[in-house]
């Protein structure tokens, strides 16, 4: 069966305005499918089929502008799906809309909603498009613990003040603590990101994860290609630093991976950068979405956004 290419844009209410060091972006819109289309009734993201000859960002903007009557100002590619549906195979290009103009109408006669991440209220949800709600609610951030250069106590005020400013996903990676202060440290983090309402994953210990009751595990690259299945974690992510790493994080079904280092970073001083091309060509097929992590800091989002990175993975960055 031909794959047939298709758009699709994700398109945020107030586009002009990130979250806060990291959370989540805000309200997105969905559209239901108008009747005497497939899958009518169902909700989707907005977009439609590449003509011959078109990129797929512009694309993006004439289909938008033919069901919304709106014009798309800016986007970034985001992930890359493929479904199989009885009547076609479609390999679908997803994209962010950061910036917008005019007024949405339902051109085609369909409905649409604006939608919080993580508790929409409108359904059935097109299939290929279902998994993304999962990423929609993903913070854009995702902060690793830096203890050992920082010290305990150091570290958990950063933490307190990170968390005061939005910090919504934290990694606890402190290889070089004895298990005893891993373990006091770990319940210390994750007693305060559960009053911020923030999730916390532990890195390369499932075991530790599961008897602290962690949210989730961070799996490093070697532990990821050892494993036939995933973990039974509410959230998953993985290191990868190559394109075979990030299909087999995929095959896992892991939430989202961490690609890197994209640039030179102290903590891996012999590890050879991807560059911002290098990291845009692993990741540009992405079905997960994919954190870039490696001498980054928060000024360096809208970079990572239009390279298609999901967010930003920071270690000493994100506790200045």
């Amino acid at each position: 069966m031909p794959v047939t290419q298709v758009v699709a844009a994700v398109i945020y209410k107030d586009a002009s305005r990130p979250a806060r060091f990291g959370a989540p972006w805000g309200e997105y819109l969905l559209a239901q499918r108008p009747p005497g289309k497939a899958y009518a009734g169902y909700w989707e993201f907005p977009g439609g089929k590449v003509e011959p000859g078109e990129t797929h960002l512009a694309a993006l903007k004439r289909e938008i502008a033919e069901e919304l009557g709106i014009e798309v100002l800016a986007a970034t590619p985001w992930l890359t799906r493929r479904h199989v549906y009885e009547h076609a195979s479609v390999e679908l290009h997803f994209f962010r809309v950061t910036a917008w103009r005019g007024e949405p109408r339902g051109l085609d006669g369909q409905r649409f909603e604006f939608q919080h991440p993580g508790s929409e209220s409108v359904g059935p949800m097109l299939p290929a498009n279902g998994p993304l709600l999962r990423a929609m609610a993903l913070p854009t951030a995702y902060a690793i613990t830096d203890a050992t250069r920082l010290g305990a106590g150091r570290m958990l005020e950063r933490l307190d003040a990170a968390l005061a400013q939005g910090l919504r996903l934290v990694q606890i990676r402190e290889k070089s603590l004895p298990a005893a202060a891993l373990g006091e440290f770990c319940r210390a983090v994750l007693s305060r990101c559960r009053a911020a309402r923030a999730r916390v994953l532990i890195n390369g210990d499932i075991d530790l994860a599961h008897a602290l009751g962690a949210d989730g595990v961070h799996l490093p690259s070697a532990l990821m290609m050892s494993l036939a299945q995933r973990p039974e974690f509410g959230l998953v992510g993985a290191s990868v630093h190559t394109a075979d790493e990030l299909s087999q994080a995929q095959r896992l079904d892991c939430d989202f991976a961490v690609l890197g280092p994209v640039l030179p970073t102290a903590s891996h001083p012999h590890a050879v950068p991807l560059g911002w091309d290098g990291f845009t060509r692993i990741a540009a097929l992405s079905a997960l979405p994919v954190f870039a992590l490696g001498g980054l800091a928060p000024e360096h989002a809208p970079l990572a956004w239009a390279n298609g990175a999901h967010g930003l993975a920071m270690l000493s960055a994100a506790w200045r």
